[in-house]
């Protein structure tokens, strides 16, 4: 038994490893600190009118709050947005209907400390899928206004790195594969319950959310708006891992956090120059 830990042990550090050079997971996440990024974690903070829903902010598999959000906390945060930010199920790798009990519990902790109703949830990856499990079947509904999901594993990837590291140390990587039996359950009778409203920002160049389009979600297009960086910002070059530090990404989470709805579809934000 001794012998099969230490393979599972080597066999989990090359996968990091691996996932490291790949640009899936940098250093800083999987050193494990728990620093929040900049702009983050002020638990006096509280909304003004303008900003009535603290936004907690939801990293993905594989990646460390600080590093996850270093860019869009503080662009939040300076735009009058209170901000907070967690580590959950072993940097994303556990079973994700743990994690979301674990962002239940956060949630409720952000909504006691500010005396808000409900919460706005910025996710990366996983981190825009799961929050779904915690809206639909954790009573979190009447509890999220909006939930933005920045290129989200809404139904699953055909990567097969998420199978080796599902069979490895990942069992939250198991269930973001499209067959999954979570994925099922999360997708079937309504993948936009009621409550909050739905944007998903995705990026022609995803290469870990395989195909792009199994971010989308279906819905009214009322509560739900799916983008495509590329359809806007023909030019956008980001792709998975680093999309969260994409500046026309922050400008279309802004647009859905500041209007009534989610994103507007007609909305044009400032493209970079290359």
């Amino acid at each position: 038994m001794r012998f099969r830990a230490i393979v599972r042990s080597l066999l989990a550090t090359a996968a990091v490893a691996t996932l490291s050079l790949t640009g899936l997971v940098t250093p800083a996440a999987a050193s494990g600190t728990d620093l929040p990024p900049p702009g983050a974690n002020n638990w006096s903070c509280k909304p003004d009118s303008a900003h009535p829903e603290p936004v907690v902010l939801v990293n993905g598999t594989l990646k460390h709050m600080w590093e996850n959000w270093l860019t869009l906390s503080p662009r939040l945060n300076r735009a009058g947005y209170c901000v907070f930010a967690f580590n959950y199920g072993t940097l994303g790798t556990a079973p994700i209907a743990d994690s979301a009990a674990e962002l239940r519990d956060f949630v409720a902790a952000v909504r006691a400390a500010t005396g808000a109703a409900k919460v706005d949830i910025v996710g990366h990856s996983q981190g825009g899928m799961m929050p779904r499990y915690y809206v639909k079947f954790l009573d979190g509904a009447d509890k999220v206004d909006d939930l933005v999901g920045i290129v989200p594993s809404n139904h699953g990837t055909t990567n097969p790195l998420a199978l080796a590291a599902g069979w490895t140390f990942c069992p939250a990587c198991l269930e973001q594969r499209p067959d999954s039996d979570l994925l099922r359950r999360l997708n079937s009778g309504g993948e936009t319950p009621p409550g909050p409203d739905y944007t998903v920002i995705t990026t022609r160049y995803d290469e870990v959310v395989i195909p792009y389009t199994s971010a989308y979600l279906s819905g009214p297009a009322k509560s739900v708006t799916n983008i495509k960086l590329q359809d806007r910002c023909p030019l956008d070059p980001f792709m998975h891992d680093q999309s969260p530090k994409d500046p026309v990404v922050a400008q279309w989470v802004l647009n859905a956090l500041g209007r009534p709805g989610p994103a507007d579809p007609d909305f044009q934000p400032h493209c970079l120059s290359l």
